[in-house]
């Protein structure tokens, strides 16, 4: 029988977290389950689903959190890194974050959020902490009346990263025959950089 008063509602919620995403770790987005998630904490399903609301809510929850993990993965990367080589460790820390936390990674994107579930505020705060980290980087090193581009810029630098990266993991980069997926969107992040006026390595 699960148990139905151990923990405050702020401290279900905090365990429900954690757990769920080290099981989405473990299993990846297709094989995600919240009733897998409430046996592993000890309570029913129907206690996580009052907690959260939905399955998707509670995913909503997990890759934000993921977001979370992430943003620091890249301050750590960017720890260190000499002035002339941030832009490229931001994007081997991209790389790094999604074969190394592959299938939290993956469940970003592989998860479609419903409309009526959407992202509440506070969690599209943890969200944005990512892209923050992005255009501030991006904006150092465009001239001056190019900064306001920066956030759009960005994105878009992001998006082909992304692609990059989601063609090496996925072996599409293999069949082809390119032999270093990371130092090809390197050259193109380089690439659309120059061409915004940046100088960069």
């Amino acid at each position: 029988m699960g148990r139905r008063s151990d923990h405050s509602r702020a401290e279900l919620e905090a365990l429900i977290l954690e757990t769920g995403q080290n099981l989405m770790e473990e299993v990846g987005f297709a094989h995600f389950s919240a009733r897998e998630v409430a046996k592993r904490i000890g309570y029913t399903v129907g206690t996580v689903m009052r907690v959260f609301g939905s399955v998707d809510a509670l995913v909503v929850a997990i890759n934000s959190r993921t977001f979370t993990m992430w943003a620091r993965w890249l301050e750590e990367c960017l720890q260190g890194a000499q002035d002339g080589q941030r832009i490229r460790a931001l994007v081997k820390g991209y790389f790094d974050f999604a074969s190394q936390r592959r299938n939290l990674w993956s469940a970003i994107y592989e998860h479609r959020v419903p409309d009526r579930v959407g992202i509440p505020e506070h969690l599209a705060e943890q969200r944005s902490q990512l892209m923050n980290i992005v255009t501030h980087e991006i904006a150092s090193v465009l001239p001056n009346e190019r900064k306001d581009e920066a956030e759009r810029l960005s994105r878009s630098l992001v998006a082909t990263v992304h692609g990059h990266c989601s063609f090496a993991l996925g072996g599409s980069f293999a069949l082809m025959g390119e032999a270093d997926p990371f130092d090809l969107a390197m050259r193109r992040v380089a690439e659309i950089l120059r061409a915004n006026g940046a100088n960069v390595d």
